[in-house]
């Protein structure tokens, strides 16, 4: 999965100063001054609320996302001056928040680091790795998305019309900015990503977007609707026509390079290891599921190579498909968490399990959780059908067998990411209900998978064994290949073989997820924040005696939100300054 974000569907939102911070309103037609970022003086509560609101102001489309429907219908501001003012407010509320000192208490101090270090990670995207210029990941996963109006009943249907209506009006001028902010020539996985984004979008304005809304029963707001879409529609096809006339001149120019890359990791994840000592952490992670593999096939396929034994796995496939299958796995998993007493399932929110979107199959799957303002509303876990253009053999082997799929299940919902956001939506902190970090959450939702399996589910079976397994491969070579694509010459083709021949990954997905790392190069987090909690889990239950309950290191971790982990190992063993441990 990949929450909402710079790909499909996680990376949120950060900060404020005393500036000019502007949004496009509703209307389309004027701009609106941001709240000013409150000085130190004014205390750590106020200038950490104004921040949350400044930035809304400069990204309500984040806002949305997180419940403020105050909100709805406006997009950021993604002309040269918006983006200028963005930097300008992140910097400032960086060196504002580094006026406080020593004056916070503990919990405040935590706080600030937090806000900091979302605030770093924003910078680094925005300025040193230059995205909105060169990547369309950037605005696909950045706001043109209406889907919250639409998977979201938050409030009756012509309300959410007017919503999507002010919105689509806006996509015509954000198209134009778009257009007048990526550079060419750009990477040919780039141009492949946004075409189908932008066009993808472009299919859903004026298709299942506005079918949404056939049963609002109010002329005026149809016509409304109609015009809207179809102009939105038109500009996401102009895009989308434009961006595919580059791939004459496209390059494989991608990687950020092994500086950029470790400053990457420092900006947003606080982990300072050098890369060498890193790749060596990955590699032995590799090796460690690889020889678990080959002792699980030797029960299961006994005789048969380690291909052919995942080929068995994946050939036990629901006949009524991937959906169907995970709507009758979640109430499963549930009651196995209850009965283990594994973690604490807050509230009574539901995951319902959809078939993705055609703009947003970047994936085989994700979860779209609802914000933290949003009270009672469910998370959606979405599950991508395989690419027509593919062949019959590459369709059929992208379909997940039922234990491949099970923990994709784990991941995404239960105890993954949806148990993950019930923690961080209630979150003592505000920042940590806010802004949900990208190996926090992957870590989190990675990390379930082996500890479900740890805890027994299906008691041993090496069917299912194999089934976590070949997820955990699958996010070792994520992660081997981030550091390959960015920082090691590694080609895409390159990345694709490591997919298929090192964790055993079917083509369709091995196609797939070498280009995500071309575009997506954090996606290591997968790995990188698992193995981080692993090791926190170690030296708590060491700190503890051995003597506290699995449950209580679980809850505990889960209730900072979704800060660098580095961050919450330093508050959970009370060591004076935070540190990646692997």
């Amino acid at each position: 999965m990949r929450l909402k974000g710079a790909v499909s569907a996680i990376a949120l939102a950060a900060m404020a100063g005393t500036l000019g911070a502007c949004s496009v309103n509703v209307a389309g037609n004027e701009q609106v001054a941001a709240t000013p970022t409150p000085a130190p003086q004014d205390g750590w509560v106020q200038f950490r609320d104004g921040f949350i609101e400044g930035w809304f102001k400069l990204d309500p489309a984040n806002a949305v996302y997180q419940g403020r429907h105050d909100f709805d219908g406006q997009l950021p501001d993604w002309s040269a001056a918006g983006l200028k003012r963005e930097s300008e407010f992140l910097h400032q509320a960086i060196d504002r928040a580094g006026r406080f000192g020593d004056s916070l208490n503990p919990k405040e101090t935590f706080e600030r680091d937090y806000l900091v270090k979302v605030a770093q990670g924003k910078l680094f995207w925005l300025e040193d790795a230059d995205q909105p210029h060169t990547n369309p990941a950037y605005y696909v996963g950045g706001g043109l998305d209406p889907n919250v109006y639409i998977a979201r009943p938050y409030a009756d249907a012509p309300t959410r019309m007017k919503a999507v209506i002010a919105f689509m009006t806006l996509i015509p001028t954000a198209a134009k900015n778009i257009r007048a902010n990526l550079k060419t020539p750009m990477p040919l996985s780039f141009v492949n990503y946004g075409v189908a984004g932008f066009n993808g979008f472009a299919d859903y304005y004026a298709g299942d977007a506005k079918a949404a809304f056939a049963g609002v029963k109010d002329a005026k707001l149809q016509a409304q609707l109609d015009t809207a879409a179809q102009q939105a529609s038109d500009a996401m096809r102009s895009l989308g026509t434009w961006l595919d006339g580059q791939r004459k001149t496209a390059t494989q120019g991608y990687a950020l390079g092994a500086d950029r890359f470790s400053r990457m990791l420092a900006a947003t994840e606080a982990v300072g290891i050098p890369l060498d000592e890193l790749e060596k952490v990955g590699q032995a992670d590799l090796k460690r599921n690889q020889d678990a593999l080959v002792a699980a096939c030797a029960q299961f396929a006994k005789g048969m190579t380690i291909p052919a034994c995942i080929a068995k796995m994946n050939a036990n496939k629901a006949p009524d498909g991937p959906v169907a299958e995970a709507r009758r796995q979640i109430p499963e998993l549930r009651q196995f968490v209850v009965d283990k007493d594994l973690v604490t399932i807050p509230g009574t929110e539901e995951a319902k399990v959809e078939e993705s979107p055609p703009y947003n199959r970047q994936n085989s799957a994700y979860i779209d959780p609802p914000g933290p303002f949003d009270k009672g509303i469910p998370s959606v876990y979405y599950i991508s059908p395989p690419d027509p253009a593919w062949d019959q053999a590459t369709r059929n082997a992208f379909v997940p067998g039922k234990k491949d799929l099970l923990f994709t299940s784990v991941h995404e919902v239960m105890p993954g990411h949806f148990v993950q956001f019930l923690h961080a939506n209630r979150s003592p902190y505000k920042i940590g209900r806010l802004f949900v970090g990208y190996a926090f959450a992957e870590g989190w939702a990675h990390y379930a998978e082996e500890m479900m399996w740890d805890a027994g589910l299906d008691n041993g079976d090496p069917e299912t064994h194999i089934g976590q397994l070949s997820n955990a491969l699958l996010r070792d070579c994520r992660f081997l290949s981030a550091i390959g694509l960015h920082a090691r010459g590694m080609t895409q083709e390159q990345s694709r073989q490591m997919f298929v021949t090192q964790c055993y990954q079917d083509e369709g997905n091995a196609r797939q997820q070498a280009a995500r790392g071309t575009y997506d190069p954090a996606y290591l987090n997968y790995t990188m924040g698992k193995l981080m909690i692993k090791k926190l889990r170690e030296d708590w239950t060491a700190a503890h005696a051995g003597q506290a309950p699995i449950k209580a290191f679980h809850d505990e971790f889960l209730s900072y939100g979704g800060p660098p982990i580095p961050l919450v190992r330093q508050m959970m063993l009370k060591e004076p300054t935070a540190q990646a441990m692997f």
